[in-house]
């Protein structure tokens, strides 16, 4: 058996994680992760992680060469050719030769996985070589596709990370087609926008946070990643100052991915939550601060959330209490689904409050363009863009409605509990039918 756990904060070690085979420590991918730290964020070097351990756990289980098991260091021939079986008898994928290298093709019983195993098993080999560990060429690489392939390499806007593909929209299209150097080639992976349509998520999340007994900061951040359609970075690095300079008492000005710690865009809460926060930073974030300071009290660069140590809260050890609650409750959600599921609910709403075809197609522009945020230019500027009051207007609408459906939510549980019936996931029909707009903008949120 092959798992990670993290190192405990009172073991000093210049390793963050540890990776364990059979109660032992197993280096490759312990040095994989830590070499993957400062090329990918974390969060991608653990989806990384998730992928390669089952297959790590095959091959010294089930892979065969010539009738011997094969190392994961055995030459890139051996490697290929328990990759190929891996993906054919256990990712359900159809394979196929061409010239120098194999054509995978996706069936209907094929994980959404396939593309990431693939990513990652190929980053970890140019981290074996790079480190020394592996002595043949990377298994993963067409070496003949390299030779074919054009000279200038055109990066995305996305640093350290792969393009988006060009329907996503999110970045400037390439003008010729780039043969790419894997060995194994998808050829009918379709990228797919994740669609959530629950509207009882939220209250599901906040209940299991209280049944792990979250305090007070990660409900506070909960809610204003559902009722913002932030990043969770984007909300935990919020400053006092951020709060300060919006002229509604809602708001906050934050960054936004590729702006490069610009604060260029705003996002605005209930005022629900808004009183949450207030409460928290008068109460556990004073108490957290060294200077047991207020809130007026505080300077503008002074950070709302605090860990106990009294140092600027991070995304990982946030990201901790949130994992936390959702293995407590046997739940299975990554918290940038949260971005999802606002998109779809503020489309939902627009589609109620529009009474035609040209506000709901003017009110879905506001939208995209709060998201996306293409211009990152100066908050002026692109105010000068984007209908402020517009969207006030709608988003209020929204956030009364979401306050209603959790006490509605909490009213069906407790008579769910006396009946022993389990609550029923509602679905829109009004979201069924995803129209092209909505699934650009959905795509632009990965």
């Amino acid at each position: 058996m092959y798992w990670f756990e993290y190192c405990p904060k009172h073991v000093k070690s210049k390793y963050q994680l540890l990776v364990f085979k059979d109660n032992l420590p197993f280096i490759p991918l312990t040095d994989y992760y830590h070499d993957c730290l400062g090329r990918i964020d974390k969060s991608s070097a653990i989806s990384y992680m998730n992928c390669l351990l089952p297959f790590f756990k095959w091959l010294d289980k089930e892979s065969s060469y010539q009738g011997k098991r094969v190392q994961w260091n055995d030459p890139e021939e051996k490697i290929r050719v328990v990759v190929e079986d891996y993906l054919m008898n256990e990712m359900k994928c159809k394979i196929r030769d061409k010239e120098t290298f194999l054509f995978v093709n996706l069936t209907n019983k094929s994980p959404n996985t396939v593309s990431r195993f693939l990513s990652a098993l190929k980053s970890f080999y140019k981290s074996m070589i790079r480190l020394k560990q592996y002595n043949y060429s990377n298994p993963l690489i067409d070496s003949q596709a390299i030779l074919h392939s054009y000279k200038g390499e055109i990066k995305g806007v996305r640093t350290d990370k792969p393009r988006m593909p060009s329907i996503a929209g999110t970045e400037e299209s390439i003008p010729h087609r780039r043969l790419t150097d894997s060995y194994f080639k998808i050829i009918n992976e379709e990228w797919q926008p994740r669609i959530i349509d629950d509207i009882d998520l939220p209250y599901q999340i906040y209940q299991a946070g209280e049944k792990a007994r979250w305090s007070l900061r990660e409900l506070v951040i909960a809610r204003m990643l559902f009722e913002t359609g932030a990043r969770a970075s984007e909300i935990i690095e919020l400053t006092i100052g951020d709060y300060r300079k919006r002229k509604s008492h809602q708001e906050f000005i934050t960054f936004n991915k590729g702006s490069h710690g610009r604060k260029i865009k705003f996002i605005r809460v209930s005022k629900d939550t808004v009183k949450r926060l207030f409460n928290y930073i008068e109460t556990e974030r004073r108490s957290f601060d060294g200077n047991h300071l207020s809130f007026e009290q505080l300077p503008d660069d002074a950070p709302i959330f605090l860990s106990a140590n009294g140092t600027p809260l991070t995304y990982h050890a946030w990201y901790y209490h949130w994992n936390r609650a959702m293995k407590i409750n046997e739940l299975s959600l990554n918290p940038h689904k949260a971005r999802h599921w606002f998109v779809t609910s503020r489309l939902r709403e627009i589609y109620n409050v529009s009474k035609n075809e040209k506000e709901i197609h003017q009110r879905k522009n506001e939208l995209i363009k709060y998201m996306k945020w293409k211009n990152p230019d100066t908050m002026t500027v692109y105010e000068h863009h984007f209908d402020e009051t517009k969207h006030r207007e709608t988003h209020e609408k929204m956030l009364e409605q979401m306050q209603q459906n959790e006490k509605y939510y909490v009213k069906r549980q407790q008579t769910s509990r006396k009946s022993k019936q389990r609550l029923s996931v509602v679905k829109s029909p009004a979201i069924e039918d995803i129209d092209k707009d909505l699934k650009e903008l959905l795509e632009g949120l990965e």
